[in-house]
């Protein structure tokens, strides 16, 4: 029993052994290296990120200690544009480029289904070999036919600029494979300048060094500063494995690019962490160029380079400055009217106590400075009167100019919800637009609503005034028994009525404003007759009746056409929103047969024209069926 025992604690003490040992070596396979730092598009930094293992999960990338702003990362290992380089100088005559695209075309076959694949060639001049295909055979002819230049040279930093070029305008991952078995002869671009090209695509280079003779130190400053990887191949026979291994390290890579705020000749620290494969730390120096390591970058186009230094201090100084003063100026003359106010207020209302809870509107009276300056800078303006008109007929509680900033404060805060979650250019875009409109659209959408609503209350509305004036009562009369029944819009635009002329202001006018801010054609047509005959002279109340008979007379005729066409009508909508729901629904289930559609120029351009013909062919239709008789 012992002897069982003894075995027993033995099993479990070499089991504990293994299941460490496992772990250990678990532990000692995982990793994450941080490399290819690339500040060519500067204040947007590049880096490269390779872990150990196949990580779907994106890395979390900190600056000095902190998340990064605006971060977007790219898994090389799924979908990717790769460029062959390959030297077909004299000097790689006959087995050596026999063998180079024979491991070239392993290379192309072991590739994930959705990489795009082009072919450069580089002997006396550098050329593309065809477009970019994600179908292998149009790489593998590429390959296939792949001849030696005639005259002598190798366009080395030629080749590796025109690859950067072509990648620039390829969306996702960027890579370039390049071999070379020579030192560069007869390029035009120097090596600084086909570096920045690189960076400014935002590709990562893999150059192989073919031979002795290979510009190695140019090689490995092509891959260290773009993340990629040197190889040097003494043979032929170690191109294949070379290429494979490239392959692997694709699968486990991720192009990070993020905005920093740092100034150039600051010190970063950049901590890369990766789930569980653990995490990687590197100090880098934003260059003084503010470009790129080589130097041969310059800063952000969008601002002149003088700005990026001390006068850039001084001038960004003096605007936050004068701003602080625009800000301080409206708030003094907002607090003005408040501080007089409070010093009255125990001598004029010292018989009640004020209210300890402000409302809506009273907080809204900080801002009275600014309301005003809006008004008076935008309020004679033909859309300003428009705005007011609408929110008069959606008959919202809202000032024009509250609701003009609602409308920038909507947009301003999608815009940033959008650039904070790190969406590009075009979302930001499109969401400040979408914070814009959507408000709009919702008080358009009220206003029409309340017009129809006093559309159908029209012919009852005219029938019981035409009743009241048969009973003898005066037309103000009959507007009154019209707002003592109390249907809400037509009750409360006419008492507005009553109270403009009983405040003094002439009949007509108070009608004929109020058909202007109801929006209602046929209401409109009701007040001129109505102004008609009170200066001819006539029954107003036959004149009531049959209006309200041709009013109905005109409703019943739309509903009719919108009843005979609901079947085109619908047939319409199902077809506008086939294409969206169709496109949505393979982005779901298979997001890399759309990337074309979604980030080439040619997908770009038939998805506007698409929407563009969609748009036409929707105002054709609801002009067929719209009825304005």
């Amino acid at each position: 029993m012992i002897l069982s025992r003894l075995k027993t604690g033995v099993f479990s003490l070499a089991l504990v052994s293994l299941l460490a040992l496992l772990a250990t070596a678990s532990g000692a396979s995982a990793g994450v290296r941080l490399n290819g730092f690339d500040f060519g598009a500067y204040p947007s930094v590049g880096a490269t990120v390779v872990t150990s293992a196949p990580s779907a999960r994106p890395p979390k990338l900190l600056e000095n200690g902190r998340p990064v702003v605006g971060l977007q990362a790219l898994n090389l290992g799924r979908c990717k544009n790769v460029v062959l380089a390959l030297d077909t100088s004299r000097s790689m005559a006959g087995r050596p480029l026999a063998e180079a695209a024979a491991a070239a075309t392993a290379f192309v076959a072991s590739k994930p289904a959705c990489d795009r694949i082009a072919l450069v060639t580089f002997g006396q001049r550098a050329a593309q070999q065809g477009p970019f295909s994600s179908a292998t055979i149009d790489a593998d002819n590429a390959l296939r036919t792949v001849a030696i230049g005639a005259n002598s040279g190798t366009a080395l930093w030629d080749a590796v600029d025109l690859s950067a070029r072509v990648l620039a305008s390829q969306p996702g991952g960027r890579v370039v494979l390049l071999l070379t078995d020579g030192d560069d002869v007869g390029s035009r671009t120097s090596e600084t300048d086909a570096l920045s090209s690189l960076h400014r695509a935002g590709a990562i280079a893999y150059p192989i060094g073919f031979g002795s003779k290979a510009d190695t130190s140019g090689l490995k400053r092509l891959a260290t500063e773009t993340g990629g990887t040197y190889h040097s191949a003494a043979s032929s026979k170690t191109l294949t494995a070379i290429y494979s291994s490239i392959a692997r390290e694709l699968r486990r890579t991720w192009r990070l690019s993020y905005l920093t705020a740092a100034r150039p000749g600051d010190k970063l620290e950049l901590k890369a962490s990766v789930g569980r494969l653990g995490s990687a730390q590197e100090s880098v120096t934003v260059p003084e160029t503010g470009g790129s390591s080589s130097g041969g970058s310059k800063t952000s186009p969008l601002l002149p380079d003088p700005l990026y230094g001390k006068l850039g201090d001084v001038v960004f100084t003096l605007l936050a400055g004068l701003l602080m003063l625009a800000a301080g100026v409206l708030l003094a003359s907002t607090l003005r009217g408040s501080w007089l106010k409070r010093r009255l207020a125990p001598h004029i209302n010292s018989t009640r106590r004020a209210s300890t809870r402000r409302t809506g509107r009273e907080r809204l009276e900080v801002l009275n400075g600014v309301f005003r300056a809006t008004e008076n800078a935008f309020g004679q303006r033909r859309q300003w009167r428009n705005l007011h008109l609408l929110l008069e007929r959606a008959d919202l509680p809202l000032r024009t100019v509250e609701f003009a900033w609602l409308l920038i404060g909507s947009s301003f805060a999608l815009g940033l919800l959008a650039a904070i979650a790190g969406g590009s250019s075009l979302v930001i875009l499109a969401m400040f637009l979408i914070g814009g409109f959507v408000p709009y659209l919702f008080v358009w959408f009220k206003a029409k609503r309340r017009i129809r609503a006093f559309e159908d209350q029209l012919p009852d509305l005219l029938i019981t005034m035409a009743a009241s004036l048969k009973a003898g009562h005066s037309f103000k009369q009959g507007i009154q028994s019209v707002v003592d029944e109390g249907q809400e819009p037509a009750a409360k635009e006419l008492r507005r009525v009553i109270t403009d002329t009983q405040l003094g202001r002439p009949m007509e006018e108070a009608l004929h404003e109020t058909a202007e801010r109801i929006g209602s054609k046929n209401f409109a047509f009701v007040i001129t007759a109505v102004n008609i005959q009170r200066q001819v002279g006539g029954s107003l109340a036959g004149l009531f009746d049959m209006v309200a008979d041709t009013v109905r007379d005109r409703q019943q005729f739309a509903r009719k056409i919108r009843s005979l066409t609901a079947m085109g009508r619908m047939s319409a909508y199902v077809l506008i929103g086939l294409p969206f729901f169709i496109a949505l629904a393979i982005t779901v289930l298979n997001p890399t047969y759309m990337d074309p559609l979604y980030h080439s120029h040619t997908g770009h351009m038939l998805m506007i024209f698409g929407v563009t013909m969609m748009a036409f062919g929707s105002l054709l239709l609801q002009k067929i069926v719209s009825f304005k008789g």
